[in-house]
């Protein structure tokens, strides 16, 4: 974020890049942008000028001697009547236009109240300089950063909605089955919702669990061909094992477990066993 010499860049001293992977944009303040700065914009970004709150251009790739109000006057000059800094701030927000990937989650429940938990993955990106000025117009900075994070915030209650338009009405074991569907919903009502703010969804993953651990394992011994009971069954005896229980076979077949020998027949008390009459 480094100004020397009245070279504005995204570019770091380490030459790493300032926006990352994570940032959708960054936004710089300084005293020292006058006529005159040159501003670099690298091939994934754009960038936007603004003063005193107006949009004064938006640039794509390549590098601009930045021409602001304080003409005709040069820049040094302005600096030097005002003691080294110049009396208009300017602003110059990178934006990134490279694809970039967002991860919302939460929870919706089935027909029967059942808590499923949804992981939506998605790529979304900046794709012109009309919606490089939308982001900034309708998407507030947090600080100087708008990262992915902020965005998943904003789109998260538009996913949960759409997910449970659907999963309320499905029972829990038949949610699979629907996941197409809900995937296309998610998919509209994404779209719409980030248009807004000058952002492509690209590429959409939908997952739906359910939340609880045990319930995950029992539908999946379900999917091997157990019936409920099965189910329970061997579920209680893969914990039990576990704990190294020596009855954890027993719990899988649904047989009692005897310490001991068991009784094998039917035994005489006749006077040669010792016993009283």
């Amino acid at each position: 974020m480094a100004i020397t010499r009245q070279v504005i860049t995204s570019l770091q001293r380490d030459g790493t890049d300032m926006l990352g992977t994570k940032q959708l944009a960054v936004k710089i303040v300084d005293e020292s942008i006058v006529s005159g700065s040159l501003l670099t914009v690298e091939s994934n970004h754009f960038a936007v000028l603004k003063s005193r709150g107006a949009v004064l251009n938006v640039y794509e790739t390549g590098q601009y001697a930045l021409t602001t109000p304080d003409k005709p006057l040069i820049g040094s000059i302005v600096q030097g009547f005002f003691g080294g800094a110049s009396p208009w701030v300017y602003e110059v927000i990178y934006i990134n236009r490279s694809k970039l990937l967002v991860r919302n989650t939460g929870i919706a429940t089935s027909a029967e109240m059942a808590e499923m938990a949804y992981v939506v993955d998605y790529y979304i990106h900046v794709d012109s300089k009309e919606a490089a000025l939308d982001l900034i117009t309708h998407l507030p900075f947090n600080g100087a950063l708008i990262d992915t994070k902020e965005v998943a915030d904003y789109a998260g209650p538009a996913i949960e909605q759409a997910i449970n338009q659907v999963v309320q009405v499905t029972k829990m074991e038949e949610i699979n089955e629907h996941i197409g569907e809900i995937r296309e919903a998610v998919k509209g009502h994404l779209t719409d919702f980030l248009r807004t703010y000058g952002i492509m969804l690209n590429d959409l993953k939908v997952l739906i669990l359910p939340k609880d651990e045990r319930m995950r394992e029992l539908i999946s011994l379900q999917a091997i061909g157990l019936t409920p009971i099965e189910a329970v069954r061997y579920y209680l005896a893969l914990r039990m094992a576990e704990k190294g229980l020596v009855s954890a076979p027993n719990a899988a077949a649904g047989v009692a477990f005897n310490i001991g020998g068991q009784a094998s027949g039917f035994y005489p008390l006749g006077a040669e066993t010792g016993l009283p009459k």
